[in-house]
């Protein structure tokens, strides 16, 4: 049976630096939760709060209504897959992942045939019997993986997996690991600095900056209605635009391009703001923007433009299908208004829905 996790003004602090402050959140039955952020964060030591390896200083952790902020590691039944592998060397595959049910006391046949069908949930059953030196960094992270997995433990921990792994294993992995988790329903929490991943993987998450958490939500909404200018620009390239606010109209400074926006908390009087827009949600256009391709830069799927415009240089991105525009042509963007993000100075998100004027 799935479980609640409940964190509640947790606090961590490693002398005077402070890493956790006052964090709540609540994890739901059986879902995949990620929390994303820059190195520094705060992410891993949370993470290790809940496995039980880094002492919480204030506040409580629950599983649904128990208590965990004294109940050591081995008592918690979480299962953790760490960045390095962390397999042992001496035993086999087979041994790795029989260790924690042998610790656990459980006998033959049971611990063979549990041992076999994480082998094969993983798909490894080949290599039971192979050192781990004597195999890839993928393949350990398996068996990281069903190490985890085979004492069917309450929670799942994941700290950076798939970090020291290539391009190519990396996409392999989280689809394993997502696919192994929604079979399982085991509540998990997966941590990582990895925008792509996390949005790929999670069905919510947590962006975290220096010990807090900036935002909760499902991966489009935090992709797209981003709470924060810090949300807006650490979950992928943007372009910032200067603009004015005159209550519920934006224009963009130096430009004669402007919004009109049905709800915009609280403006009654002109300020600065920003506003946001990701290349791939730049259309070319006959009017708008104006701007001269300076660099393109072809992906294989997308292509890459980087515009001089009088507001200074764009990043555009576009299908490869699209007429591919040369360097020194002139051209003009629109941007979409369902796409755009209007950020007060203070970089709070005002902007739901807007309509060009």
């Amino acid at each position: 049976m799935s479980i609640t996790i409940n964190i509640e003004h947790a606090k961590k602090a490693y002398g005077k630096n402070v890493v956790i402050e006052n964090l709540s959140d609540q994890d739901k039955p059986g879902e995949f939760f990620t929390l994303l952020g820059p190195s520094g964060c705060g992410k891993t030591t949370l993470l290790r709060m809940i496995a039980g390896f880094n002492t919480i200083e204030g506040g409580e952790i629950k599983f649904d209504d128990r208590v965990i902020n004294n109940l050591p590691p081995h008592k918690r039944n979480i299962g953790m897959v760490f960045q390095n592998y962390a397999v042992f060397p001496h035993m086999s595959t087979r041994e790795n992942i029989a260790f924690g049910l042998k610790e656990r006391k459980v006998r033959e046949p049971e611990l063979s045939n549990r041992v076999n069908e994480v082998l094969d949930k993983v798909q490894i059953r080949e290599l039971a019997e192979r050192m781990p030196s004597n195999m890839s960094g993928g393949q350990q992270q398996r068996i990281a993986l069903a190490r985890a997995m085979v004492i069917n433990p309450d929670v799942l921990l994941f700290d950076e997996p798939l970090s020291n792994l290539d391009a190519k294993l990396r996409v392999e992995m989280r689809s394993i690991i997502r696919h192994i988790q929604q079979q399982a329903g085991i509540t998990t929490i997966y941590v990582t600095h990895d925008q792509e991943e996390a949005l790929a993987i999670s069905d919510r998450i947590a962006v975290m900056y220096k010990g807090e958490i900036q935002q909760i939500d499902e991966p489009v909404k935090i992709y797209r209605k981003p709470k924060n200018l810090f949300v807006a620009t650490f979950m992928g390239q943007t372009n910032i635009l200067d603009v004015d606010i005159d209550n519920q109209d934006v224009a963009i400074c130096g430009t004669n391009v402007h919004y009109h926006f049905d709800r915009i908390a609280n403006q009654n009087h002109v300020h600065k703001g920003k506003l946001v827009v990701r290349p791939n949600d730049f259309t070319f256009a006959d009017q708008g923007i104006e701007g001269t391709v300076v660099d393109r830069i072809f992906f294989g799927t997308i292509t890459t433009y980087t515009l001089n415009t009088k507001i200074g240089e764009l990043v555009v991105t576009r299908d490869v299908n699209e007429h591919m525009k040369e360097i020194g042509e002139v051209v003009h963007l629109d941007i979409p208004v369902n796409v755009v993000n209007v950020f007060e100075a203070e970089g709070h998100n005002l902007s739901i829905m807007g309509d060009v004027g």
